[in-house]
């Protein structure tokens, strides 16, 4: 499998970065320049290593990166965390960053694509970009963790919403204990 990780400039990157720790198959990473900085700020990670993690790794201004091709064959792409801004531009049709071009390509070709936005609260806008992508088959899975299995810790809710993700590009994981109600 091929997915393309795109890591948007809003905070949350934790979401993105541990996805790519456990992606498996082929992985490629679109990061804006915003979301190094909030990299850097907000993890004791960098792009460097993440490049060292994937596949192959292209900023977000590189509108000549192969997945920006209709004819590259990738499987799914994931934009995690998604910033209302990016939502906003695949909403309307705006393909003018590598990670917007690509959900274009994705949409066109009718490939899974993932939205993960990490904004709140949301305004009528927001919802209605959501709505709307929805609407065309996209996936949008908030980064809203639950709490049925019992966490201990910030790890354990960021992997619960990457469990979340492999779950809709179909990896089976175990990130996280599933609900049963005959457990409790």
């Amino acid at each position: 499998m091929k997915t393309v990780v795109a890591i948007t400039g809003c905070s949350g990157v934790v979401y993105g970065v541990r996805l790519v720790e456990v992606l498996k198959g082929d992985k490629v990473l679109i990061i804006s320049e915003t979301g190094k900085r909030i990299l850097e700020e907000e993890t004791d990670s960098n792009f460097a290593r993440l490049e060292g993690l994937v596949n192959a790794a292209y900023e977000d201004c590189d509108l000549f990166a192969p997945a920006s091709s209709g004819s590259q064959f990738f499987d799914a792409m994931v934009i995690i965390p998604c910033s209302q801004s990016t939502l906003a531009k695949i909403a309307t049709g705006i393909a003018d960053t590598l990670t917007t071009r690509v959900a274009a390509v994705a949409l066109k070709e009718r490939r899974r694509l993932i939205i993960v936005p990490r904004e709140t609260p949301l305004n009528a806008i927001m919802l209605e970009n959501e709505l709307k992508l929805s609407r065309l088959g996209v996936t949008v899975l908030p980064a809203s963790p639950a709490f049925y299995h019992s966490p201990e810790k910030i790890e354990d809710l960021v992997d619960f919403i990457i469990g979340k993700v492999l779950d809709q590009i179909g990896q089976p994981n175990n990130l996280f204990k599933r609900w049963n109600q005959n457990d409790r």
